[in-house]
């Protein structure tokens, strides 16, 4: 019997590496003969480069760029020969910053930029920007200024690229030279698809989790509104509607704008490049799971992903999650023939933190005993 293990991390307690791990340790605890074969995934946000480490032969760029407050920090990205590969979080994630200093209106994506102009000046062809644990509600602006655009307010002043100041934005002066941004493939990689601004838009789905009170998601929103007039306008592209133009704060729509990049799901993109679908031949059953299953798992998050494959190929798949918030149909719509969570498992939140992985194992034998002894 093979038994394909391939989960999304669980945010803030295990790697999707340590979750594989943890439920075959269980499977094989039920029996050792079975053929576990453990395959890694993510959604295109931030662990995706540990999974892609695990699969592709890439180098490791270390530079000094600006955090989200503009203070300098040393951050990574990873390369092939032709491609790069970026996750936003590295230089302007949410986890660089105290609690006490999130607040997107204030906040920059111009380190991921500074990542971005050391890659192409590096030579590749090809750059994937994952843009999920973002710190920002900025549109893309912070990453175009560390790309040579800038943004000048009805005085001609420059303006810091921060979320604040989109609505007060009167003029977007692009590089003198884009010979170094045109020769390049872009691809943003995210997993929702809010549009850019309004009520499901980057300021009032997300800003409030990024440290903004209501007043400021107000300010947010008519600054993103704003910037996509402005960018249809001067930039000549259409950006509002975008389906995910809304990611990141708005650097859905801002990498369109400033990259004339393609969005994508990342994790389609992290299919393709780990060859999941190789990896199904002759499975008989699929372990897949995630920290929290809810209706953003519904718009093309690992689970959802690994369900719609498997339904082709009439593979059956269990799911071990940190918590779901999904009703009884709507798993069932999802195609999830058995579902645990830890939290069920578990006596107490403190447990289900303080011992996940050993929990994880535990669901797992459970589940894999239930099934091959049935």
């Amino acid at each position: 019997m093979k038994i394909l293990v391939a989960p999304d991390k669980f945010k803030g307690s295990l790697s999707s590496k340590e979750l594989c791990e943890a439920i075959a340790i269980g499977i094989k605890k039920y029996d050792d003969n079975i053929n576990v074969i453990t395959h890694p995934l993510a959604d295109g946000g931030d662990g995706s480069l540990e999974v892609l480490e695990q699969h592709l032969n890439l180098e490791t760029i270390t530079l000094k760029v600006n955090d989200p407050l503009f203070r300098p920090i040393n951050a990574s990205y990873k390369k092939t020969k032709d491609s790069a590969y970026i996750e936003m979080a590295t230089a302007s994630g949410l986890v660089l910053l105290a609690p006490n200093e999130q607040n997107c209106m204030f906040t920059t994506t111009y380190g991921t930029g500074e990542l971005i102009l050391d890659a192409i000046k590096r030579g590749v062809t090809k750059v994937y920007l994952s843009i999920g644990g973002s710190a920002t509600c900025d549109a893309g602006i912070g990453i175009a200024a560390a790309l040579g655009f800038s943004f000048k307010d009805q005085n001609n002043e420059i303006l810091k690229p921060i979320g604040k100041n989109l609505e007060k934005i009167a003029f977007i002066s692009p590089p003198n030279d884009t010979t170094l941004i045109n020769r390049v493939k872009f691809n943003t990689l995210c997993d929702v698809n809010n549009p850019l601004f309004g009520k499901q838009g980057a300021a009032y789905v997300f800003a409030a989790q990024k440290g903004a009170n209501r007043k400021e998601i107000k300010i947010l929103d008519r600054g993103l509104k704003h910037f996509s007039e402005l960018v249809k306008q001067q930039l000549h592209k259409e950006i509002a509607l975008t389906p995910g133009a809304g990611a990141a704060g708005g650097l859905g729509g801002g990498s369109v704008a400033f990259l004339n990049a393609t969005l994508q799901s990342g994790t389609d993109m992290m299919f393709r490049v780990t060859k999941f679908p190789e990896a199904l031949k002759n499975t008989d059953l699929i372990f897949t799971g995630e920290g929290k299953i809810d209706q953003q798992t519904l718009n093309g998050k690992v689970i959802y992903g690994v369900s719609k494959l498997a339904k082709t190929k009439n593979i059956p798949v269990y799911v071990i999650s940190g918590a779901s918030d999904l009703s009884k149909s709507e798993l069932e719509h999802l195609g999830i023939e058995q579902l645990r969570t830890v939290v069920s498992a578990s006596t107490s939140e403190e447990e289900a933190f303080s011992n996940t992985k050993n929990i994880v194992a535990k669901l797992a034998y459970e589940m894999t005993r239930d099934r091959l002894s049935e």
